[in-house]
Formats: C-alpha cells, sequence, structure tokens
C-alpha cells in the first residue's frame, strides 16, 4: 500500500513537468507565428512604400506612414490634397497580399 502510495505521489509529481514541456513547446510555436506574422507585415509594408514611391512620387513617401497588421495596411500623415489622399489610398489597395486599407492621411489645410 505504502509502496502504491509513493508511486502514485511520484507519478503526479512528475506531471507539471510533462506540461510545461508541451507548453514550451507550444510557446515556441506561437513566437515562430509571430515572427513569421511580422516579417510579412515588414514586408508588405516595404512593398506598399515602394509602390507610392512609383506612382505618387518621392515625396509623399516621406509624409506618409504605411503599417501593416496581417494584410490590413494603416496610412498616416500628411498630404497635400484630396486626390493625393485618394491615390495612395488606391496604390495601396493594388498591391499583392493587401487586404484592407485603413486611410487614416489628413489633408494639410483641411
Amino acid at each position: 500500500m505504502k509502496r502504491t502510495a509513493l508511486v502514485l505521489s511520484a507519478l503526479l509529481a512528475s506531471l507539471p513537468a510533462f506540461a510545461q514541456e508541451k507548453t514550451n513547446d507550444q510557446a515556441t510555436e506561437e513566437g515562430r507565428a509571430k515572427n513569421t506574422q511580422l516579417a510579412k507585415d515588414a514586408a508588405l509594408t516595404s512593398k506598399v512604400h515602394t509602390a507610392l514611391a512609383n506612382d505618387v512620387g518621392l515625396k509623399t513617401l516621406t509624409a506618409i506612414n504605411v503599417d501593416s497588421d496581417n494584410g490590413v495596411v494603416t496610412l498616416k500623415g500628411r498630404v497635400d490634397s484630396e486626390d493625393t489622399k485618394k491615390r495612395a489610398e488606391a496604390v495601396a489597395k493594388k498591391v499583392s497580399g493587401v487586404t484592407a486599407v485603413k486611410n487614416e492621411l489628413q489633408v494639410k489645410g483641411g
């Protein structure tokens, strides 16, 4: 009886170690997935910056901040006209990998 209780106690004491190992594996996988998504977001941000520079112009590129999160691109900053604001959004929407655009650009003097 004492031996059974001892074995049972040892098994119960070792369970948290097994659970911890699984949790560490899960954390590692979650970390990899997060890093992969961050890399994808950075690449998408770069692609949108390049598209804006090619279409709207280099001056606008420095005035527009681009952020990406899971394919959703946010444009922030100040532009010279409503037309430039609309063009920037249209250009961003055409970039492969963009699923939506949040246009938070503000028109100077507007």
